[in-house]
């Protein structure tokens, strides 16, 4: 088991001062912390046993906020009663004896290479973004509008940016290794930021890298309530050509070339050693590391090459789809392709909350139909046959995942019917480096409600990605009050799903 310093405290490379007094007894035995982190890591992988450890170079995370509804998606019940079954019918997949959701044409093409999971399970049937992708072991909805709260655990992707920079003793890539897409998350709703993707107690420094994007929604989507009163114009159904995504403030100020601003940047650095160890100013290391992604940005052009997707072709645009979710993923590739290490795509609210994404308690049919099934099932076939085509399957993890799933029973009250927040039985998919293409993992029970075969939870995915990324799930970090916190909390790694 690898330990990890998280505290507040820490210096500039993760430690405290007291760890590096400690760990400075190294250095007479001709060791630095950097041989420590490269020795941690060889331990976890010869304590794997398995080849699949380390397979993934890369993960892109697709999540869609709001919830989809299992049985309309990867898990439909033809044979159930109509008040389940729903008015979609199902259709065969590439995977013989296989079916999904009608709405999933291009994906049906596509389940050969993918591993379904049927049996997803846990008891917050709530919108837990937090819960879904770190390690808590409980969770609250009281924290979940609240993202800095002190009671929150990292996300993955900046669990993985804190290990793989003491890991590679580069603290400021030149590629960000933790990158979110298409903006901060939740940030264009009138709910505002949500909690979830953020570092907790490993400090803001590891916050994902937030782009943003500049094109306009084109087209109207279904409203979900019939209250509601605006219409959205939502980018994630269509949007303009034109648009771009960008990084916040990172070009140089008028009239300063980059020899200049090296200048600048070294008579600050001098100013910053005065105050290294001022322990008592706590965000000062945070800042410190902000102030070099900023500087590693501004002074290299990778990051927005790698963000330019106006450098395919307007064919390969078209195949993901000209809407937000659609480039937004096309950005994804670009960015793995580019060596980027952990990119997450958030399918987030969009305008007044409960006009956009994925929870539909009314008007269900109509929005599956017309708008969230077709973005989907272009975007998510396209990135897969993409990165196939380009030989980054094997070496790339796609992990697709929600907060929960959706009722069994349809509520035929509302206009369009409804399915409400379920969360004993749902579905989730992976495919890429390590994990066994063309494989079904559980099984719901007749009507989709319970978990009738092999429950798995958030926190087993969780311990399955870290191992696919090469980071033991049982590495423990510390908080801010020196508890010990095992980075998948109680998940284990799934043998079922690997290849």
């Amino acid at each position: 088991m690898i330990h990890l310093m998280g505290s507040n405290k820490r210096l500039c490379d993760g430690f405290s001062r007291r760890d590096l007094l400690h760990i400075g007894g190294l250095a007479t035995l001709g060791l630095t912390v950097e041989d420590l982190f490269r020795s941690q890591a060889l331990s976890a992988e010869k304590k794997s046993h398995s080849s699949s450890f380390g397979r993934s170079k890369s993960c892109i995370l697709l999540f869609l906020f709001g919830s989809p509804p299992q049985h309309e998606t990867f898990d439909p019940k033809p044979d159930a009663p109509e008040d389940i079954r729903g008015e979609m019918d199902a259709i065969s997949t590439q995977l013989p004896g296989l079916q999904i959701g009608e709405g999933l044409p291009q994906t049906a093409e596509i389940m050969d290479r993918i591993t379904l999971v049927r049996s997803m399970t846990h008891p917050y049937a709530l919108h837990g973004v937090a819960y879904a992708l770190t390690g808590m072991p409980t969770y609250t909805p009281t924290i979940e509008a609240i993202p800095r709260h002190p009671d929150h655990y990292p996300f993955i992707g900046s669990v993985v940016d804190y290990i793989e920079a003491h890991r590679s003793g580069t603290a400021h890539p030149s590629l960000p290794r933790n990158i979110g897409l298409p903006w901060l998350f939740g940030a264009k709703s009138t709910l505002g930021a949500l909690a979830g993707p953020y570092p907790a107690f490993l400090g803001n420094g590891y916050d994902p890298l937030w782009t943003d994007f500049t094109g306009a929604g084109k087209r109207v989507v279904p409203k979900l309530l019939d209250e509601q009163t605006d219409d959205v114009l939502d980018p994630f159904a269509s949007t303009t050509s034109d648009g771009r995504f960008k990084l916040p403030a990172t070009g140089l100020p008028g009239g300063v070339t980059k020899s200049r601003f090296d200048v600048r940047r070294t008579l600050l650095h001098q100013f910053d050693q005065t105050r290294r160890w001022m322990e008592q100013y706590r965000n000062v290391q945070s800042f410190d590391h902000h102030q070099n992604t900023a500087y590693s940005l501004v002074t290299s052009n990778k990051m927005r090459e790698a963000l330019d997707i106006h450098r395919e072709s307007e064919g390969s645009r078209d195949r993901y789809g000209m809407n937000l979710f659609g480039q937004s993923s096309l950005a994804a590739r670009r960015l793995v392709e580019s060596g980027a290490k952990f990119v997450s795509v958030f399918w987030d609210p969009f305008g007044p909350f409960g006009g956009s994404v994925w929870d539909t308690h009314a008007n269900h049919f109509p929005r599956l139909k017309e708008y969230l099934l077709p973005v989907f099932d272009q975007a998510y076939s396209a990135l897969i046959r993409d990165l196939e085509q380009r030989g980054l399957l094997d070496e790339t993890l796609v992990l697709c995942v929600s907060e929960h799933g959706r009722t069994p029973k349809i509520d035929s009250k509302p206009k369009g019917a409804g399915r409400h927040h379920w969360s004993r039985a749902y579905s989730a998919t992976l495919a890429g480096g390590g994990v066994k293409r063309g494989n079904v993992v559980g099984q719901s029970d007749p009507i989709g409600g319970d978990v009738a075969q092999t429950p798995v939870s958030p926190k087993d995915l969780l311990a399955t990605s870290y191992h696919l990324l090469g980071i033991d799930p049982d590495t423990i970090i510390h908080d801010q009050v020196n508890r010990p916190i095992r980075i998948a909390g109680d998940g284990k790694i799934r043998p079922e799903l690997l290849s």
